[in-house]
């Protein structure tokens, strides 16, 4: 798994999490997986015409399934951020939820500056060092596709 329940103890303190989960780790591993579920839907490429760009097209596989020390130290702190966020919202305990939201405000708000999506539609995206997928020729998603377009304009008549 790319976060383990444990690496949640630096994002929220150990007591709150196991009061909030009752001591039932399904609880985490299910805010966890949809945590990375969440962030691979922002950095997947989809098959929106903005995506062919030739911007960076990443290799979600490989950045989440690294482990240790090879993970992006900035892709584990918003996946915390986002985990956090779903166990928070079983909790009563004494957890700032306006700070929780925050955070996951700006996890959901960098995804978003990646993607070119949301607020961020058609504007410049951010292109962080993340492994990008190879195409056959070997090159990388930002130079692989090449666009051409061709066409003409409307007819104009005098009527």
């Amino acid at each position: 798994m790319f976060l383990e329940i444990d690496e949640l103890r630096s994002v929220m303190y150990s007591y709150q999490l196991e009061t909030i989960i009752e001591n039932d780790n399904t609880i985490a591993v299910m805010a966890i997986e949809s945590a990375v579920s969440e962030m691979k839907s922002y950095l997947n490429p989809s098959n929106q015409k903005q995506w062919q760009d030739g911007r960076p097209q990443y290799d979600v596989d490989k950045i989440f399934s690294a482990q240790g020390g090879d993970r992006d130290a900035l892709i584990l702190e918003l996946c915390k951020d986002i985990a956090l966020y779903r166990v928070c919202r079983l909790s009563n305990v004494d957890i700032i939820h306006e700070h929780v939201k925050e955070r996951y405000d700006r996890a959901i708000d960098w995804l978003e500056k990646v993607a070119g999506v949301g607020n961020h539609k058609g504007t410049p995206t951010i292109t962080p060092n993340l492994p990008t997928i190879k195409t056959d020729e070997g090159e990388t998603g930002s130079s692989a596709k090449k666009l051409f377009r061709y066409g003409s304009r409307p007819k104009f008549n005098h009527e």
